[in-house]
């Protein structure tokens, strides 16, 4: 319980009293995961779920979301919440991979990037559209000076009493980097899960593969989404409202991220497996 009640750490700091526990916890969850499955494609499927939820725990952090304060131009990124916006690009290359899933899990995982950037890009292109010519307001950064990728400098473009507006150049392409990442996590999930089921589902059910397969791809994409979902949450709790994006200070908060995320996988990933491998 100590590392439930412990305190918030302040800007990018750890707790490590929780961060220690948490480890414990993930380990415990592996290693439980091999004793009762061993070293077949379940618990390969185990270790796939912890690396995808952590590449969307810390993709979500590249993603410029600006909330209720860019939606009134007075402040830089996407009118929505965190969860919300890294849920539609993880879902968008989810189902990219999706697709490509009789292809292998490389090509259907880089396919499932691609799709969830290319959701980012097409988003952040048409938000400046509105800010620029719905709005009248250009984009500006209020955390740095100048745009550490154009090195366009940003105080004279900003509004006096906003944190900045727009979408910066820096912002847009965290957003397609956030995409790429929550993407391939999101495939990883639901590729390795859907391995799992094909292989057990047909024993336990008594039916040939091809009579299980509609089963074990809803069961796979259920659980992929909702997964996504939950460390998608988690990432919003360690950013705690607005970003700008790889620049912005709160970025260095992702450690934390990736620590919840893998725990928070595990669990999961763990009840998602269980069900079949048992």
């Amino acid at each position: 319980m100590s590392a439930i009640g412990a305190k918030p750490a302040a800007g990018s700091a750890m707790d490590m009293t929780a961060t220690i526990i948490g480890i414990i916890i993930l380990l415990v969850i592996i290693a439980a995961t091999y004793f009762l499955v061993g070293p077949g494609m379940a618990f390969m499927a185990l270790i796939g779920v912890i690396a995808g939820g952590i590449l969307i725990g810390f993709g979500v952090h590249f993603v410029p979301v600006g909330g209720a304060p860019a939606a009134m131009g007075q402040a830089p990124g996407i009118a929505t919440g965190v969860a919300m916006l890294a849920a539609g690009a993880g879902l968008a290359g989810l189902f990219g991979g999706a697709w490509a899933a009789e292809l292998g899990i490389v090509v259907a995982t880089v396919t499932g990037a691609v799709g969830g950037g290319l959701m980012m890009a097409i988003t952040c292109m048409f938000v400046n559209f509105i800010y620029v010519f719905g709005m009248g307001i250009p984009s500006a950064s209020g955390k740095v000076a100048r745009d550490p990728i154009t090195g366009d400098t940003q105080a004279e473009f900003k509004s006096q009493g906003t944190e900045g507006h727009g979408l910066p150049f820096v912002s847009y392409v965290g957003g397609v980097i956030g995409g790429l990442f929550g993407g391939a996590g999101g495939t990883l999930i639901y590729l390795m899960l859907l391995e799992v089921y094909t292989e057990e589902l047909p024993g336990m059910m008594n039916a040939l593969p091809g009579q299980i397969l509609p089963i074990a791809v809803t069961l796979a994409g259920i659980f992929a989404i909702g997964m996504f979902l939950v460390n998608a949450v988690l990432a919003a709790y360690n950013i705690t409202g607005t970003i700008e994006g790889p620049h912005d200070p709160k970025f260095k908060r992702f450690p934390r991220a990736i620590v919840a995320s893998a725990i928070a996988s595990a669990v999961c990933g763990m009840v998602a497996i269980m069900i079949v491998a048992l």
